[in-house]
């Protein structure tokens, strides 16, 4: 989960605070020298996390926050918008060109997930009513045009490339008219990248921008590499003057160190973050949502823009349906566990939710594979049990069992667990139309709890 260690430990540290009641200058001075480990160990630059802690002492040290009556939450208060200030400030959308075709070049090293991301990226502007076209520069990485046109094609993109030509510069002029021809207003340009920098690179990326003149330059890095994230988006910066940053792979980034320097080292905004493999998982970064994430807070937010993406309205007000007449099968409960599924990991989407302690959720057990399981048994029924018009009867569990790959016990203990629901929902039916209409079935309906943990 992203940022895990870091919020583990500037946790701890606030909870010890909190414990003072009184703060005295010895505690603040204490608090802070954790935070600065904690923030050293996540990877982030050393410079940045000494402007950091300084700017927080010299604010929380005032009278406002010694003499107040919370003078814990105080420090937090300050510690989260000086993150959100490190991290850019407010969301830094992408500039749209004043006259069509908007120009997008994605550079980048080799392993980024620079090819991945610009199809995505094109996903995300085609939702928004663009008219997207993907243009297949990298002309050395062996399959990347194929690549490009893969992920293209699942998106319903349309990809320009120009078959064992192996001039990176006139693929993206050739692009950039075709753009212009069939009224595309966004050309977003995948080019080559390199194991590491070096001055051919750069000279051929330096060429292309030179003949499409980009409105938007966007680098794309992998948060996973910490500190030489931040070198190579320096590094890049100092050579073409990008306009901001994607970072790749945050999800599975425990520390956390590249989204925190990248912005303060570069003074290049952080545009777009990379959070899951699916073809959806890119979203917009916002830093005051990233530094509540940071600080054990939760992100309601976005958990909401992701459950309106992921959850399907109108199953959802069938269900409602469904769960006042009490008539709720197999085959919703199916629907519901898809549907959660699509919001992406469980243990990301309970990490949203505020008050969640980051320590407490590593020990809870979001089983997948367990959740996999349960699909396979209700897979394995014919639509009649799904649907509870044909009793489940042992020799029917038997093929069930057989059918999923699972047991008897497993079997049992998922009819046992539906039936429960049922009661409560039984239960719960009289006055729960109110409630339903207000939560839209955002969560998926399941007041015993979701299955799989």
């Amino acid at each position: 989960m992203a940022f895990e260690s870091l919020t583990e430990k500037l946790q701890n540290t606030f909870r010890k605070l909190k414990g003072k009641g009184k703060v005295s200058e010895k505690d603040l001075k204490d608090a802070m020298r954790e935070v600065k480990l904690a923030l050293l160990e996540a990877d982030v630059n050393f410079r940045v996390v000494k402007d950091f802690v300084k700017q927080v002492s010299e604010r929380a040290s005032g009278a406002e926050v010694m003499e107040s009556l919370t003078p814990a939450q105080q420090v937090i208060k300050i510690v989260n918008e000086e993150l959100v200030a490190l991290m850019g400030g407010a969301e830094q959308k992408l500039e749209i060109a004043s006259k069509p075709p908007t120009v997008i070049m994605m550079a980048g090293l080799q392993g980024a997930g620079k090819t991945t991301t610009a199809a995505k990226l094109g996903g995300i502007l085609k939702k928004q009513g663009k008219r997207p076209l993907l243009c297949a520069c990298d002309v050395y990485r062996p399959a990347a045009v194929k690549q490009l046109q893969v992920v293209g094609e699942k998106l319903e993109l349309p990809v320009y490339a120009e078959e064992g030509n192996t001039d990176a510069v006139g693929i993206a002029k050739a692009g950039l008219a075709h753009a212009v021809r069939y009224a595309n207003d966004v050309l977003i340009i995948d080019t080559a990248g390199r194991l590491h920098i070096d001055e051919t690179l750069m000279e051929e990326l330096k060429k292309i921008s030179a003949e499409v003149n980009p409105t938007e330059i966007l680098l794309v890095v992998d948060a996973m590499t910490g500190q030489d994230a931040v070198n190579v988006a320096d590094a890049f910066n100092k050579e073409l003057e990008i306009s901001g940053v994607v970072l790749t792979k945050l999800d599975g980034d425990t520390r956390g160190g590249a989204a925190l320097s990248v912005r303060a080292v570069t003074q290049k905004p952080i545009k777009f973050c990379g959070m899951g493999e699916k073809l959806t998982d890119l979203e917009v970064f916002h830093p005051d949502r990233m530094a509540s994430r940071i600080l054990g807070m939760g992100d309601m937010l976005s958990l909401i823009e992701k459950a309106e993406q992921a959850l399907d309205m109108k199953k959802a007000e069938e269900l409602e349906k469904k769960l006042r007449s009490q008539q709720f099968t197999f085959g919703d409960f199916l629907d519901q566990m898809e549907q959660m599924k699509n919001m992406g990991p469980l243990q990301d989407v309970l990490g949203m939710l505020p008050g969640v302690d980051a320590k407490a959720l590593k020990n809870v057990d979001v089983d997948e594979k367990r959740m996999g399981r349960i699909e396979a048994i209700v897979l394995s029924m014919t639509p009649r049990e799904r649907e509870l018009r044909d009793k489940l009867t042992p020799s029917r569990k038997e093929r069930i069992a057989k059918g999923s790959g699972t047991s008897m016990a497993e079997v049992n203990a998922l009819i046992k667990q539906f039936e429960q629901m049922q009661k409560m929902m039984k239960q719960l039916s009289g006055g729960m139309g109110k409630k339903m209409k207000r939560r839209k079935g955002m969560f998926g309906g399941f007041p015993g709890g979701f299955p799989g943990f």
